[in-house]
């Protein structure tokens, strides 16, 4: 039994997913975190500068609103919904932060050694910061999406790249956290 406060179980999100997505492949809409970037880049002007951002960014203000929604909905759940608790953490993925001397998040998304004060000012974690950023913003361009995008609108549509994309991101994350991880920690 799970209680309305605290971490959902994946069922009732993936169920919510699933109702959203008929409504945006019923409205002929697809969705995709990382394509508001552009929208938001047009609509501030960056189109009189690169031709990238000329486009009639106003026919996406529809996204804009997702996305909205997904940061008032993430304050909701934080401030109002929440149990205290956290996210709840597999064991065994606790004991492997331990052997990497990563104390796990209590009550955050992220460790401390990674995010954390201390951690923002290691040149080390900085570089691991900036890099993985510039891999994730090249990968979603040329890629022509992002996770969320390719993942959960792309499949939905079944698109053969889309499938391709998530089978590259698995093996990413795969690659990173089985042998980029414990190189960058240990």
């Amino acid at each position: 039994m799970y209680s309305f406060y605290g971490t959902w179980p994946w069922y009732i999100s993936g169920l919510l997913i699933g109702g959203i997505m008929l409504l945006l492949i019923y409205f002929g809409k697809s969705f995709g975190m990382s394509s508001n970037l552009r929208t938001v880049c047009s609509a501030f002007g960056a189109g009189k500068n690169v031709k990238f951002f000329q486009f009639d960014w106003k026919s996406q203000r529809w996204n804009l609103v997702v996305v909205l929604g997904a940061m008032l909905g993430g304050y909701i759940a934080t401030h109002y919904l929440s149990d205290g608790s956290g996210v709840n953490l597999n064991p065994q993925t606790v004991i492997e932060l331990q052997e990497l001397n990563i104390e796990p998040p209590e009550g955050k998304l992220l460790p401390d050694a990674i995010v954390g004060e201390d951690a923002l000012k290691s040149p080390k974690i900085l570089a691991i910061l900036l890099f993985g950023g510039l891999l994730v913003g090249f990968g979603t361009r040329y890629g022509g999406g992002c996770t969320s995008g390719h993942a959960i609108s792309g499949l939905s549509n079944l698109q053969l790249p889309s499938l391709i994309a998530v089978i590259g991101f698995f093996i990413g994350g795969l690659i990173m956290s089985w042998l980029l991880l414990p190189l960058f920690f240990n």
